[in-house]
């Protein structure tokens, strides 16, 4: 089984790179969600059916762990790190070269927390079935808040861009 598990995460890194970037600005905020999510994962993965498809469930444990983190550090203090060498997860503001695409990110970090869950998904080309399966909303209200969240980019980016 453990073979399996790790041999999943080897097939779907990018599923968790997006979360962690999106969520956490510090590099060790990231690491720290990272594995906090490959816990989650590993303790729900003897109860994994295949009733929907495996990216599906990896998105949804892995956006409502995140969501858990950023609720959870809103009420507490940042803790200090104590290590930064243990793993690399890459920024991907960082490698983004085009103007555009670091204006989205920029404008998708002013996002709520759910906000940022929906346009991820729907960035990453995944069906407003799979995206109400994965939130917990239905999939009319997916396209409701999809068409909602576009607008306030467009917005954020169009101001941002004049200045």
């Amino acid at each position: 089984m453990e073979k399996e598990f790790v041999s999943l995460l080897n097939r779907h890194p990018g599923i968790l790179y997006k979360v962690c970037s999106l969520y956490c600005k510090e590099s060790a905020d990231r690491e720290d969600l990272f594995q906090e999510i490959v816990l989650q994962l590993w303790r729900a993965y003897p109860t994994f059916k295949n009733e929907s498809s495996v990216t599906t469930w990896m998105y949804r444990i892995a956006l409502n762990t995140a969501i858990s983190n950023y609720r959870r550090k809103a009420v507490k203090v940042q803790a200090v790190p104590f290590s930064a060498n243990e793993l690399q997860i890459p920024d991907l503001r960082e490698e983004a070269s085009d103007e555009a695409v670091k204006a989205l990110y920029g404008a998708i970090e002013q996002l709520s927390p759910i906000e940022k869950a929906v346009i991820t998904l729907y960035l990453d080309d995944r069906s407003y079935d799979e995206i109400a399966a994965i939130i917990g909303i239905s999939k009319t209200n997916v396209g409701v808040k999809l068409n909602r969240i576009k607008a306030k980019l467009e917005k954020m980016i169009n101001l941002s861009t004049r200045y």
